[in-house]
């Protein structure tokens, strides 16, 4: 692997030369980006609400389980109660005298109103339960809708991708080889104003006299400056670096 030179081995000129080609190639794979659109953004949101909607789905699978079990749980106490109605009811054909018969009559009252109350909760919770299996239906239906739009979504993303990959691949290659031949320093501030950038653009060449990449005036003696490749100079308004027509190749507009 190449080494990369050191600021004082590499001129003005060449930096800025090379850092124009690099913007070039990295302004390319930008526009394949771009014929991609929002797919890559839409099938994470869909495999997002898809995830989404699964947890949803286990969780009332859950709730289904917690409420099968509370209704096992009040068909037990039914049946416990109903023993204990049968033995209160064979006791009072033992009593003794009106004060134990009023006792054990009133301790089948309360287990018959304990067999009502479980009745109900058992119903509440079958109620519950038919919801719930409802819900998870209606979210089965909605995942199956979703992971339809997904596959269509994935499949023509698939097939950008297949097409471009080559290309871009070529052009990433391209760019780490011009690296080396740009000083760390300068590069590090490239990387950062086009980070920044909306439109992706670290440097770029004076046109009609202005900037090309904010369109503010540049003062005449700022772009002699620029044409004489002595330093590297960035655009006061955007910070954009700048670099004189001749050296990136174009050739100006009259």
């Amino acid at each position: 692997m190449a080494e990369k030179k050191t600021d004082n081995t590499l001129s003005v000129e060449s930096r800025l030369k090379s850092l124009y080609d690099l913007q070039t190639i990295l302004s390319e794979i930008d526009r394949i980006k771009t014929i991609r659109g929002e797919l890559p953004l839409e099938v994470k949101d869909l495999e997002d609400q898809i995830a989404g909607l699964h947890t949803r789905i286990d969780n009332f699978s859950h709730e289904i389980d917690e409420l099968t079990r509370a209704v096992a749980a009040e068909k037990e106490k039914i049946n416990s109660c109903q023993g204990l109605i049968a033995r209160y009811n064979e006791q009072m054909d033992n009593v003794r005298n009106n004060r134990e018969y009023d006792l054990l009559h009133k301790e089948v009252e309360f287990q018959s109103l304990e067999i009502e109350l479980a009745q109900k909760h058992i119903t509440d919770h079958s109620r519950a339960i038919e919801n719930r299996r409802a819900d998870i239906a209606a979210t089965d239906e909605r995942v199956a809708d979703l992971e339809h739009i997904l596959a269509e979504k994935q499949s023509e993303l698939d097939e950008i991708v297949s097409e471009t990959r080559e290309q871009e691949e070529t052009l990433r290659t391209k760019a780490k080889a011009l690296e080396p031949k740009i000083d760390e320093r300068t590069l590090t501030a490239f990387k950062r104003i086009r980070k920044n950038a909306r439109n992706g653009l670290g440097i770029v060449y004076v046109q009609r006299n202005a900037c090309g990449g904010c369109f503010n005036r540049i003062p005449p003696q700022k772009q002699m400056e620029i044409r004489m490749h002595k330093k590297v100079i960035v655009c006061e308004y955007c910070g954009r670096i700048l670099i004189d027509p001749a050296l990136a190749g174009v050739e100006e507009a009259n």
